[in-house]
């Protein structure tokens, strides 16, 4: 009987002659985390074509947006269990260990490019994680190459240069094990028999996974939390708004005494956050400039003044609206009526001030404290272990890849101010101590010590 073209085409792209034990499930991870990984390229550049306003507010457009997250959770599952099955068998030892560099390699930028994910869902949980992320990054000096809170750089990483460093990783892994075949013993008093791979409980399997991972989105969709604005600000507490204008004038904000100041982050609060959008805000209601007629005051007054004005909406504001002695107090009531209006966060958009007007926004929603505040009532702050959850209480759990941070900085970093920093520098030692390992004598021999490889290979 003449066999399918496709069928015959995919069988010579498969291994055929395996080790009795590479028909189990253990050795189907790799096969399903690639399945995953199809699922996620397929739902993503449904999602990149029809943009956030789809994916958050239609139907469709949740769902696919939760079977994006479900495969996500997949991907990393099945590839931390591959690696763990690899590990466990010797797997890597010689001629296979370029094939383990390889797969590390692809689990790292996997966690990078799960990360970034979560900072484009355009909730209020990625605008949380975008600033924690930014923190690390720039804590490490990561910072000065990747602006976390810069949306479409973000954007262009996870939708199109990760995504191709991983089909290539992946590409020359599975190269390096359709030549080299299933790793088999090590041992030789170990015998496995050689049989024929059963390539359709493969498929079966990935069936399966794809089956589940829709259903999981259909009855368990992914989690979204309104995310906070200027306007949401201002509507409901516009003292907030106007006390951190007033900051942002005088230099005394979170941003501009930003203690990592490299790029994005060294801007000038004043220039960004008060003169241009109030330049916009003259020519759009032909107001009086009164940051002009404060601009032109001696020093010393300004001083007096920029002191008044904090005073005056730390104890007077919105209850009374100031007067005409004090034209920086005029100033700040109107860029907050104009955030009430919602043309605040446009102004920055189109300030002609440079840089990414995205972190112009985050940046300032941070200074209020607003998002800090959200954070500890969610309970994804560092102390409530932070990246590991979405919120209370919510299925999925978010990035419970990143459990060993969250223990880090509850035990032998619970002091250390820069915790979450700290905690993503040990962990990347680890990752470069587990790409070095089977190079490492001695220590490479663990798995044999372990012997936990006899219930494998059984």
């Amino acid at each position: 009987m003449t066999k399918h073209p496709l069928k015959s085409g995919l069988q010579s792209l498969m291994i055929s002659d395996v080790p009795a034990y590479a028909n189990k499930f253990f050795y189907s991870l790799g096969f399903l985390s690639m399945t995953s990984f199809m699922l996620l390229l397929v739902s993503g550049v449904i999602m990149a074509v029809f943009g956030p306003d789809w994916w958050l507010t239609s139907s469709p457009g949740r769902y696919l947006r939760s079977v994006h997250l479900w495969a996500t959770q997949a991907f990393v599952l099945f590839i931390i269990l591959h690696l763990l099955i690899v590990f466990l068998t010797s797997g890597f030892k010689k001629p296979r260990r370029l094939t383990w560099v390889i797969g590390v390699f692809m689990f790292l930028f996997v966690l990078m490019e799960a990360e970034f994910g979560y900072v484009l869902r355009g909730d209020y949980s990625s605008q949380w994680r975008a600033l924690q992320g930014a923190d690390l990054y720039n804590g490490t000096g990561l910072g000065y190459w990747l602006h976390n809170i810069n949306y479409r750089q973000i954007f262009g990483l996870h939708v199109v240069v990760i995504p191709a460093v991983i089909i290539g990783l992946l590409f020359f892994h599975y190269l390096l094990v359709r030549v080299l075949g299933i790793a088999k013993p090590h041992r030789k008093d170990v015998h496995v028999p050689t049989v024929k791979a059963n390539h359709t409980v493969l498929f079966v399997r990935g069936g399966a996974l794809i089956a589940l991972i829709l259903g999981l989105a259909a009855f368990l969709p992914s989690p979204y939390i309104k995310p906070d604005t200027a306007q949401s600000i201002a509507q409901s507490d516009p003292k907030i708004i106007a006390q951190t204008l007033v900051k942002e004038f005088d230099h005394s904000s979170d941003t501009a005494t930003y203690m990592d100041s490299i790029n994005p982050y060294n801007f000038d609060t004043r220039k960004v956050y008060i003169n241009d959008p109030y330049a916009q805000y003259v020519v759009l209601t032909r107001s009086p400039d009164m940051l002009s007629r404060f601009n032109a005051l001696p020093p010393a007054v300004q001083q007096a003044q920029t002191q008044a004005a904090a005073d005056f909406f730390d104890n007077s504001y919105p209850a009374q609206r100031p007067g005409s002695a004090n034209p920086l107090e005029s100033v700040v009531v109107s860029l907050t009526d104009m955030a009430a209006a919602g043309l605040y966060e446009p102004a920055l958009d189109s300030a002609p001030s440079g840089g990414d007007q995205s972190t112009y926004s985050l940046r300032f929603l941070a200074d209020t404290g607003v998002l800090e505040d959200n954070a500890t009532s969610l309970g994804i702050t560092t102390d409530q272990y932070g990246m590991l959850r979405e919120e209370k209480g919510t299925i999925p759990p978010g990035a419970w890849w990143l459990a060993p941070i969250g223990l880090m900085n509850h035990t032998i970093l619970a002091n250390d101010d820069n915790g979450d920093r700290d905690g993503a520098i040990i962990l990347g030692c680890f990752l470069l101590l587990l790409m070095a390992f089977p190079f490492i004598p001695g220590l490479n021999r663990l798995p044999e010590w372990l012997k936990v490889y006899k219930l494998i290979w059984r």
